[in-house]
């Protein structure tokens, strides 16, 4: 897959888990039952705006700026 990417291939990764995508991604888009809420580039997102957005929050009231932490309560 990242082979693939750094050869210019596009590269589709459809999966909840928010580590990898950020980690392998250039550009990230949420879809939330069956609509693409948003399209970013990961630079310019964070884990915090992605998950809201996952979850089915508005984008005009999801957390702004550049990747953060997230922190999981247990």
């Amino acid at each position: 897959m990242v082979e693939a990417r750094d050869r210019g291939c596009a590269v589709l990764i459809i999966s909840s888990e928010l580590d990898e995508i950020m980690a392998v991604s250039d550009v990230v888009s949420v879809i939330y039952e069956g609509r693409i809420v948003e399209t970013r580039i990961v630079k310019d997102t964070n884990l915090n705006r992605i998950g809201f957005l996952m979850a089915g929050g508005r984008p005009e009231d999801a957390p702004v700026g550049p990747s953060e932490e997230i922190t999981f309560l247990t």
